[in-house]
């Protein structure tokens, strides 16, 4: 499975949208030194996630970002599909023609492993994040991790 940084920085930051907002809505450049995430990179993710009517923006002195639905609502597979990222184990795409253009002796094995990849993703809600890391808040953990520092198989 490819989940790259896209997906990972998405994840990470409507995460840290979720933590920092209150009646206020949170700018991309303070969820950018957060998180360190490139701002343009950030202003790419949020287009995407607005367009996926999952974050709504604000115009003028005081705006941002704020979530367009509550956080039970939002599961981290809308997130990541919100931003284009493929969750697919499989060397075809899904498209069965992997092996001089037929089906892989192993493509049922790893179209299976999609399915159980994105029901678990689909079943994690921002809000089960949220309540995680004010969790770990209360026990001096460090809450967040840089994912660019992260390997991906």
């Amino acid at each position: 499975m490819r989940l790259t940084t896209k997906g990972r920085f998405a994840v990470t930051a409507l995460l840290d949208l979720a933590l920092q907002q209150s009646s206020n809505p949170v700018t991309l450049a303070d969820i950018s030194q957060r998180q360190k995430i490139s701002l343009s990179y950030l202003e790419q993710l949020f287009a995407k996630l607005r367009q996926s009517e999952l974050v709504d923006s604000v115009r003028g002195p005081g705006g941002g970002y704020c979530l367009a639905k509550d956080l039970g609502e939002v599961s981290i597979a809308d997130i990541i599909l919100a931003v284009d990222e493929p969750i697919d184990a499989t060397q075809c795409g899904g498209k069965e023609n992997c092996h001089n253009d037929s089906k892989c002796m192993t493509h049922d094995l790893w179209a299976k492993l999609n399915e159980i990849i994105f029901d678990y993703l689909g079943a994690v809600t921002l809000k089960e994040l949220v309540d995680n890391q004010k969790n770990l808040k209360s026990r001096d953990i460090a809450p967040l991790i840089d994912m660019r520092e992260t390997t991906v198989a």
